[in-house]
Parts: C-alpha cells; structure tokens; sequence
C-alpha cells in the first residue's frame, strides 16, 4: 500500500524524475505546478457539464497534461522512450488544431475582444487559458530548455481552450460579452 505522505519534502525539497532533490520554489516545479493546475481546471470544467464530445476530448487532453508534467519533471531526459503514456509528439499538436479548425466552425467569427465568463464550464476554459498561458511563460524560462514540442502543445492548448469556452457557452445560449 502506498501511502499518500511520504515526509520527504517535509524541508521544502522534491524529487525530479531520476532522485534529484530540488527546492518546491526551483523554477522547473514551479511549471509543473502550473500544469498540474490548469489540469484541475480542465477537471472543474468537465465537472460543470460537457457534451460528451468535448468531454471526451478533454480527458484526452488532461491524459497530454500528466505526460507534459512528467516530461517537465525530467530533465535528464531519463523516462525510457518505451513509456508512451508519457510522450507528446506533433501528432498531439496536430490533433489540437483540428479539434480548433472543428469547433470554429460552430461559432461566429470574432470581430472584437470578449470579455471571460458565461456558463460554469465556459468561464473554467477561461480560467484554464490563462493558467495554459502562464504554465507556457514557466516552460519557456526554463534551462534546459524542455522538447520544443512541449511549447508548441502548449500554445496550441491555449487557443483551444479559448475557442472551447466559446463554444460551451453557444451550446449553452450564454451571450459572450464584447469589450
């Protein structure tokens, strides 16, 4: 049985991936931290109610999220290449813009700025896309710089989830608010 609490940061260190012991404030736990938020996020926004297609979509993206978190914690690159749970590849990057190219095609163009809210689902993917946004600011600083894939799944994510808190809220008949 393992047990929840280990006492080994109980003098405010951690392990990377490998044994490396770092501080909780070192700059590569801070942006795994950040991922690991803005997954429970996405978990609070599947919680509020999904149509069963977002839904699915997102728990494939909050499954990316744990691989993208794991890599982060590795900067020895020393998770073995046959641990495929834990890669994100183009492919991941790819699927993101489609999923984005798919739901645009349920909403008005943009003409103006729109302020975040709506629906309980639709204002969570806002909240998300800021915390996606400043996950990104946290990866991009970090030395060594983590697989350039991570930044670009990260990008793409944030305007997906843009464009997905949109899209909840027309589901739902929640007017978006311009500025």
């Amino acid at each position: 049985m393992v047990k929840i609490y280990t006492r080994t940061g109980d003098n405010g260190e951690t392990s990377l991936f490998g044994g490396t012991r770092v501080s909780k404030a070192d700059s590569r736990v801070d942006a795994y931290g950040e991922v690991d938020e803005l997954n429970a996020w996405l978990g609070f926004a599947r919680a509020a109610g999904l149509d069963a297609d977002l839904d699915e979509a997102v728990l494939r993206i909050e499954r990316d999220l744990f691989a993208l978190g794991a890599r982060l914690a590795d900067p020895g690159s020393k998770i073995a290449t046959r641990v495929t749970k834990a890669i994100i590849t183009d492919d991941d990057v790819t699927r993101l813009e489609a999923l984005i190219d798919r739901l645009e095609t349920e909403l008005k163009p943009l003409t103006r700025f729109i302020l975040p809210g709506g629906s309980p689902a639709g204002a969570s993917f806002h909240v998300a896309r800021a915390v996606c946004r400043r996950a990104e600011r946290r990866m991009i600083a970090l030395q060594p710089a983590p697989d350039a894939v991570l930044i670009r799944y990260m990008n793409r994510l944030s305007d997906l989830l843009f464009v997905l808190a949109r899209v909840v809220n027309h589901r739902a008949g929640v007017h978006e608010t311009e500025w």
